[in-house]
């Protein structure tokens, strides 16, 4: 049960996932900065320091039974998290107790673990982000060929399909997962560079030979996963690695809020619609609303995302020579809701993607409103075609939609702009052959035909890169 009388953040009660919590816990920080000592004795006895076996494989023993009341109290006595923990792993192995952290400054294990939860929050974001793309696909491919209306300045201009717009959708977050890509390819371990980067203590067990020392992060770096260490450092990695990160999961922010912004507009235009709950309550007091909650969610939250990000390039701008301090309260906050307000928009745009809503008759019913506006241009050029003016004619459309234009708004009567062509003398067509015009895939160019190709060509490669893993969100609120 929780305690309410404290503070607790809504990433935990209410929005991320629980996937994403855990990487961000501290028993997923603390099990990995013993993986780390574990790589850091291994690495050093295979390079001829005095470690033995069974040090080593008491080490692994207690690898993951942490003992957090030994490391509590210890903490209040010393005031610092790595000796702590250093003391309380020594406890439960008193015979590599001599040896834990040997040569190491707490950035050994500290920032080598922020690297390996980069990754791996990294890389779940990338598999939410596949899930949304897959289903937008499937969304762009069903809806391919269905014209709608297109917006310019949010004003109704030619049209496009529904699927084609979603391909809008997918291709922002395409751009995303590929920088989110580029950032992991290129992410590396600090290594053991020591307390100003200059390897000292290490040179110093190793008698000053440098091909050991080089060799010890080699092994450390194959033995976490990774290609290898960044070659020059101060105590810490660069800070401006979060940074590239954050900025990362702004783009991602970005993408999505712009989702969902489209999606609350088309809710009010009622041409779609955000899944609804079958008990959901849209307002207290009007009983008829049907608000487009998750996509306000999202949104909201893209604002923090994208505000949070600013803190990391902050940081990186200043830590002054080999490090300094004033970066761990800030770090510790901003990467860490990062990835998970990220996590938790994504949540919700998978949820909401699974279940979109076309109001088809609606989407018709205004591009058919709007289509004699769009007309205009096949009717005129057909006009000139049978001898007309383009000219002459093109003033006459101008004077005759505006008309049309003006019954509409300040009247509220139809659109009877294909009559008043069909009056006016000047044009050479017929009331019939002019509503010829009036068909609306004629108007939508190579829509269908770019998302084909899209689907195909770019996504496709994306998703076989991210197996069909189904991720279902189920949001808590």
């Amino acid at each position: 049960m929780s305690d309410r009388s404290s503070y607790i953040s809504p990433f935990s009660t209410r929005y991320s996932s629980k996937e994403m919590q855990c990487l961000f816990s501290n028993d997923h920080k603390f099990k990995t900065w013993r993986r780390l000592w574990i790589a850091l004795a291994k690495a050093e006895q295979q390079l001829g320091l005095a470690i033995t076996d069974e040090q080593i494989a008491e080490l692994e023993a207690h690898k993951d039974d942490i003992n957090y009341d030994v490391a509590e109290a210890r903490e209040k006595e010393v005031r610092h998290d790595v000796m702590s923990h250093v003391y309380a792993y020594g406890k439960q192995c008193p015979a590599a107790e001599p040896i834990i952290h040997l040569g190491a400054t707490s950035c050994y294990v500290g920032d080598n673990t922020d690297v390996i939860i980069l990754r791996e929050a990294g890389e779940l974001v990338l598999k939410e982000c596949a899930q949304v793309l897959r289903n937008l696909a499937a969304f762009a491919e069903k809806y391919k060929a269905m014209p709608c209306l297109a917006y310019t300045h949010l004003q109704p201009a030619q049209l496009t399909t529904v699927g084609k717009r979603a391909t809008l959708w997918m291709n922002e977050l395409r751009e995303d997962m590929e920088n989110m890509e580029f950032q992991l390819s290129r992410l590396q371990l600090l290594g053991s560079k020591g307390t100003t980067g200059t390897q000292a203590s290490f040179m110093e067990l190793f008698d000053n030979d440098e091909e050991k020392v080089k060799k010890l992060e080699a092994l450390i770096a194959a033995d976490m996963g990774f290609a290898g260490c960044v070659p020059v450092s101060g105590q810490t990695y660069s800070r401006k690695i979060d940074s590239y990160f954050l900025a990362v999961l702004s783009g991602v922010a970005q993408s999505a809020c712009k989702f969902a912004n489209d999606l609350r507009i088309l809710q009010s235009f009622e041409e779609m619609e955000e899944p609804f709950g079958k008990n959901q309550i849209g307002s207290s007091a009007m009983p008829y609303k049907r608000n487009p909650m998750r996509s306000e969610r999202i949104c909201s939250l893209a604002r923090y995302v994208m505000v949070d990000a600013l803190n990391a390039p902050m940081t990186a701008s200043t830590q002054w020579f080999e490090r300094t301090l004033d970066d761990s309260a800030n770090k510790r906050i901003s990467v860490a809701e990062a990835f998970l307000a990220v996590d938790a928009i994504l949540q919700i745009y998978i949820n909401v993607t699974d279940g979109l809503v076309v109001y088809e008759k609606v989407v018709e019913r205004r591009v058919m409103e709007k289509l004699p506006f769009m007309a205009t241009e096949n009717i005129m050029m057909e006009s000139v075609r049978r001898g007309g003016n383009r000219q002459e004619l093109h003033e006459k459309l101008r004077v005759h939609s505006h008309a049309a234009a003006a019954k509409v708004k300040l009247e509220g009567g139809v659109n009877d702009l294909i009559d008043r062509i069909a009056e006016d003398d000047s044009f050479p067509l017929s009331k019939a052959e002019i509503e010829q015009h009036l068909d609306p895939t004629k108007y939508t160019g190579r829509a269908a035909g770019q998302v084909d190709e899209f689907l195909s060509g770019v996504i496709a490669p994306i998703l076989a890169r991210y197996p069909d893993e189904t991720i279902k969100a189920e949001l808590n609120v």
